[in-house]
């Protein structure tokens, strides 16, 4: 029973937190419409975030980081998908949030653009490299909340220069800017190369070896 309920509260929680960081993107754009203010925003409402839901799921809120944790090994595939479905559920949830509150219908604009594609790519990977800072270094409390609001706000602040600076499918989604070739596969490629080329460089050698032996375990076990 109580693993059956910390499932459930970890796929919420993911859902919930994609949610509010989506309808705070939303709310921002719509009052303040600077990348800047919008990036600060966000980053504040992750760090928040981190704080109080970070022990329950992990606090990835962004299909992107999923699928770059995913990529690193340092998450499931299982759980990982279940994790992405909740999130595009959040952004999709703050949107509909949103027009209700706003009696307002948003068409979808998230139209294929090269220097889309590259500006949401190198801002996912911005922020992937202070996700991947934060798992390697095993960053908590404090620390790992302003890393992780910090590197958002940074990345976002980097794609503004040639995107609306999403870096986040699920977010994109609320925000009506849902383009495959985009604000989808920007932010996944850049999460992919951020993570993996943190692993390969950056990360402490302690922790490699940790996360080696702790696979190795688990092939043994099978």
């Amino acid at each position: 029973m109580i693993r059956e309920r910390a499932k459930i509260a970890m796929v919420v929680a993911e859902f919930l937190g994609t949610a509010i960081l989506t309808l705070i993107v939303l709310a921002v754009t719509r009052i303040q419409g600077s990348p800047f203010f919008v990036a600060l925003a966000a980053g504040l409402t992750l760090a928040a975030l981190v704080l109080v839901l970070r022990t329950i799921s992990g606090a990835q809120f962004n299909p992107a980081i999923t699928l770059g944790l995913l990529t690193a090994r340092r998450v499931k595939a299982v759980p990982a998908l279940v994790y992405i479905v909740a999130q595009l559920l959040g952004g999709w949830m703050a949107y509909l949030l949103y027009t209700y509150f706003l009696n307002i219908h948003m068409p979808n604009s998230g139209h294929f653009d090269s220097r889309v594609l590259v500006a949401e790519a190198a801002g996912a990977f911005v922020f992937s490299m202070g996700w991947a800072a934060q798992i390697y270094n095993r960053y908590d409390g404090g620390k790992a909340a302003f890393v992780l609001g910090g590197s958002l706000a940074a990345g976002m602040i980097v794609a503004s220069l040639a995107s609306a600076g999403m870096v986040n499918p699920g977010v994109a989604l609320g925000l009506r800017l849902w383009g495959w070739g985009t604000y989808v596969l920007g932010p996944l490629l850049g999460a992919i190369i951020g993570f993996n080329l943190y692993a390969l460089l950056f990360a402490p050698v302690n922790a490699l070896v940790d996360a080696e032996t702790a696979d190795a375990k688990k092939h043994k076990n099978k």
